[in-house]
């Protein structure tokens, strides 16, 4: 949620952010700024009639206990109080619709970050060497089919397309990933390990910014709950509503989950293989810190999510995502692709953003600076530290062999129990 302050004091500013976006948001905001001012008049209005209504209740008081006749200051009370309630229902519908609109804008794009849509992205760097083959490599779903750890017809079967099943050592694969994974993160990186809850509530995913704008590709229960479709929400929901000492940040947190995404906007695309999934499983990094380590907090977390790549021997690149292509919440955004010979493509694994203090202050997460300080809102951060579909493509198509084999990186061998995937073993 942006500041209002904000856009009251610099609409301008706000426009031009926002129009880096891409997206016309002008008469909104115009909206936003007209509720604002009246809301803040009504107050005022309200504010002076309180003032008038005590001093009228006081002299009223003062009439009985002196035997004065109090019957124009009873007339005066019962008006005012009229005037109080009908000030207050029109606030309610202000702030109702105050807060409607506010919850559809998104977050300013940070200044430094490129401009345009998905041309304007930029690649950061660069890492390792494309593999080279003296054979035609094949797609990871031919190898996953050949060396039964892949079956998409039967995740078809059971569910629908976009559900595969990982069996035998593929479900091995899987596990030894989750594990190789949170042990760098809690052991080397510091993170502490949640298990958080699969489902949240509409006010849960509201605070990080999922809901209104992401509404149609999550999965909503009779009961009113999301399937989440990434750890960020309930991880970064630990905090909602709470004032954190300084001294306490930057909070640190890493978790293992299924993540469920209906896709609706990516209809037809990717349909092959596990590119682009409806249930997938990821390890998700948050951090929440104070504004002035925020970017230092990003380039850490972005490192976070490298070195996983990096142990797994797998080229990536690092794309600083253009204004017209972040997040709804986010600030600023980088991407990570990891190469995949059999596809021909780089394809993201992770997403290292910034929401400055957007998500904070839907979700209340503050801190004081210092003892007796006025709470101010932290900023979050958050990345896929990796996703596991996308990595898993990389590993079978980047390492397959002549004879139908994959190798295991040296860094998941221990995990694995192997440093190859062979037809036929188990």
């Amino acid at each position: 949620m942006i500041d209002i302050k904000l856009l009251r004091e610099s609409p301008k500013t706000v426009k031009e952010a926002l129009g880096r976006r891409l997206t016309d948001l002008g008469g909104v905001l115009d909206r936003l700024s007209e509720l604002d001012t009246r809301r803040r008049t009504v107050l005022k209005s309200v504010e002076a009639l309180k003032a008038e209504r005590n001093r009228a209740s006081n002299d009223v008081a003062e009439c009985k206990r002196t035997g004065s006749d109090a019957s124009g200051l009873l007339e005066t009370l019962k008006n005012t109080s009229a005037e109080i309630r009908q000030y207050d229902s029109e606030l309610s519908v202000v702030e109702k619709e105050l807060k409607e609109l506010s919850l559809r804008i998104p977050n300013l794009p940070l200044p430094g970050i490129p401009d345009g849509d998905e041309g304007g992205n930029e690649i950061i760097r660069t890492w390792g060497e494309q593999p080279s083959f003296d054979f035609e490599p094949h797609t990871h779903w031919d190898v996953g089919a050949d060396l039964g750890i892949l079956d998409l017809p039967r995740g078809a079967k059971i569910t629908g397309s976009g559900f595969p099943v990982f069996i035998g050592l593929g479900a091995r694969l899987v596990r030894a990933l989750q594990n190789f994974m949170m042990d760098l993160h809690t052991d080397e990186h510091g993170y502490t390990e949640v298990v958080p809850p699969h489902l949240v509530s509409a006010e849960t995913a509201t605070c990080t910014g999922q809901l209104p704008d992401l509404e149609r590709d999550m999965y909503l229960t009779e009961d009113g709950l999301y399937l989440i479709p990434t750890a960020e929400i309930p991880v970064t929901n630990l905090h909602r509503d709470e004032i954190l000492d300084a001294n306490e940040l930057p909070k640190a947190y890493v978790a293992f989950t299924p993540c469920y995404r209906r896709e609706a906007g990516a209809h037809g695309r990717d349909t092959r293989g596990i590119i682009r999934v409806h249930q997938f499983d990821k390890v998700e990094l948050v951090r929440i810190c104070t504004p002035e380590t925020s970017n230092d907090e990003l380039e850490l977390l972005l490192g976070h999510a490298e070195t996983v790549l990096q142990r797994l021997e797998l080229p990536y690149r690092v794309v600083a995502l253009a204004a017209g292509e972040i997040g709804f919440a986010s600030a600023k955004t980088y991407d990570l692709e990891v190469w995949a010979a059999g596809v021909g493509k780089w394809l993201e694994v992770s997403s290292a953003s910034t929401f400055t203090d957007f998500q904070a202050r839907r979700a209340k997460i503050r801190y004081r600076p210092r003892k007796g300080d006025k709470p101010e809102f932290t900023h979050t951060l958050n990345a896929s530290g990796v996703a596991f579909p996308r990595t898993i493509i990389a590993l079978l198509e980047n390492n397959q062999q002549a004879d139908g084999s994959v190798v295991v990186p040296d860094a998941l061998v221990p995990y694995f129990g192997s440093n190859c995937i062979a037809a036929g073993a188990t």
